[in-house]
């Protein structure tokens, strides 16, 4: 990576990386539960399951997933935890955001149930294991999972930024870039990989170039790809 980018990338991080850019964006939500955490309002596992349900949403315009989520902690009424572990959820054959329906949603949180019956927290769960154990989806080594490593970006990150840094038990330099189409578009525009496949080893390759620039940190690039994305 010659110097010029990334001295263009240092300078993207570092004026994207900033809450101003993210009010109207999924990452609001868990961040109203770490605010009343900050105060004891609200548990971690409130944290925890408002980002994962939070990030489930996160595919399609901005506004219908800030709509939608407004909709799910509603039907919450803004206690996740609570709602969890009380078992009653919204169970219909209708959808909640796009093709994700109440059905599915109660699902999650019958499933998510179950595990903080037995633990305190998710973060021991990989990646692999909340898709499986959590979202209910198959196995499958090859996928990017950008829903759950933004879920876990939010969750990890420290730099009292953007992102909540309240999984003190994970090293932010073993986070994996969140993939999705725009990502890997910016990312290939940037000469950051030459890959086809949008899969977890693309993934890793962009979060590798990342590297680079930040070893202690390298999903920093993440608020690059946005700045990427704002300034063209």
């Amino acid at each position: 990576m010659d110097s010029s980018l990334k001295e263009t990338l240092i300078a993207w991080a570092e004026e994207y990386n900033d809450p101003k850019y993210f009010q109207e964006d999924p990452i609001a939500f868990p961040r109203k539960f770490v605010e009343k955490h900050a105060v004891g309002g609200a548990s971690l596992a409130d944290v925890e399951i408002s980002a994962l349900l939070a990030a489930h949403l996160a595919w399609g315009r901005r506004a219908m997933i800030v709509r939608d989520c407004e909709r799910m902690f509603d039907e919450m009424q803004w206690r996740p935890y609570d709602y969890v572990m009380a078992g009653d959820y919204r169970n219909e054959n209708v959808s909640l955001h796009r093709t994700i329906k109440w059905s599915e949603f109660a699902a999650i949180c019958q499933r998510m149930k179950a595990i903080y019956s037995e633990t305190d927290s998710l973060e021991t769960l990989t990646a692999a294991q909340v898709r499986c154990q959590i979202f209910g989806q198959k196995e499958d080594p090859k996928a990017a999972n950008k829903k759950i490593n933004m879920m876990r970006r939010w969750m990890v990150r420290d730099d009292g930024k953007v992102d909540f840094g309240l999984w003190t038990n994970s090293d932010k330099r073993e986070l994996i870039l969140p993939l999705d189409v725009h990502v890997y578009t910016q990312a290939t525009e940037l000469g950051l990989t030459s890959r086809r496949q949008k899969d977890i080893i693309t993934a890793r390759e962009i979060t590798d170039a990342f590297r680079e620039i930040w070893p202690d940190d390298p999903c920093r690039g993440d608020f690059a790809l946005f700045g990427y994305g704002v300034t063209r």
